[in-house]
């Protein structure tokens, strides 16, 4: 893996030439149009990334941007890798090891999720604190590649918590539909019946999701300080349970999606 790595990264350098990110962005399901707000130099589509999966899920466009967001030099990945599209966890998080190899120094990654806490609303962002990891396997498995990071990596705090203090000060500010909570990985892709609604509220999830908790596990194992945040498409909780398609969620998420921005923009912009 790791000279796929270098590869990859070697090749990106030199599209890119002198530029260097501070921080990576993770865009999730209908969160591409941050990108708007950011002053592009380049744009790499995936597939002519040297061993970079391709998106094939139809609302991520499947583009490396590099520009400034907030006046800071950021690479965002506009459009993200699912296990149920059939790669495997080292596929899944390869472009945050990538990233992680370009120099970037912090992680803000952002999902759709389904809202597992009865306080919680649709279009509701969720500045995640934890999570649960219900994924068949994760991206450690195997050899450890002692470059990247330890055999036994701690998870006691995956989350950033000084950006996590700073992105709910910036949420006050603003009066934002800001929660924290607890972010559950599921594999997907067929959303959960009602009973397992319940048991994933049961064992301690504020939100449901199919992403995210092998990219903070791969960004983790390599010291990456990571913050997340969920917006809340549809609500998962006895009595508000309705048939949900994707437009529906990519509407939830277009909603939400100004608060968002405002919020990863403020809160690199504090970064020292």
């Amino acid at each position: 893996m790791l000279p796929h790595l270098q590869e990859a990264t070697t090749y990106i350098q030199q599209q890119i030439e002198q530029f260097q990110p501070d921080f990576g962005i993770v865009l999730g399901t209908g969160l591409g149009a941050l990108v708007q707000d950011i002053a592009v130099q380049y744009a790499l589509d995936y597939q002519d990334i040297p061993h970079f999966p391709v998106s094939t899920v139809e609302s991520h466009s499947g583009k490396l941007i590099f520009g400034q967001l907030g006046g800071r030099n950021v690479v965002v990945m506009q459009g993200r890798f699912h296990y149920y599209e059939g790669y495997t966890m080292e596929q899944v998080v390869f472009p945050i090891r990538v990233m992680k190899m370009l120099g970037i120094q912090k992680l803000l990654v952002s999902n759709a999720a389904g809202g597992l806490n009865p306080q919680f609303n649709t279009s509701d962002l969720m500045v995640i604190t934890d999570h649960i990891n219900l994924q068949p396997t994760n991206p450690l498995i195997g050899k450890n590649l002692s470059t990247l990071g330890p055999r036994f990596p701690d998870m006691s705090e995956p989350y950033d918590p000084d950006m996590i203090s700073q992105a709910l000060d910036i949420s006050e500010r603003h009066n934002l539909n800001v929660q924290t909570g607890v972010y559950v990985s599921v594999p997907g892709p067929m959303l959960e019946t009602k009973a397992e609604y319940k048991y994933l509220g049961l064992i301690g999830a504020d939100a449901v999701g199919m992403s995210t908790v092998p990219e903070v596990i791969a960004a983790v194992h390599m010291n990456l300080p990571v913050f997340a945040v969920s917006v809340i498409t549809d609500m998962c909780v006895p009595g508000k349970i309705k048939k949900v398609i994707l437009q529906d969620i990519l509407d939830a998420a277009a909603q939400a999606e100004p608060n968002m921005t405002l919020l990863i923009k403020e809160l690199i912009q504090r970064q020292p």
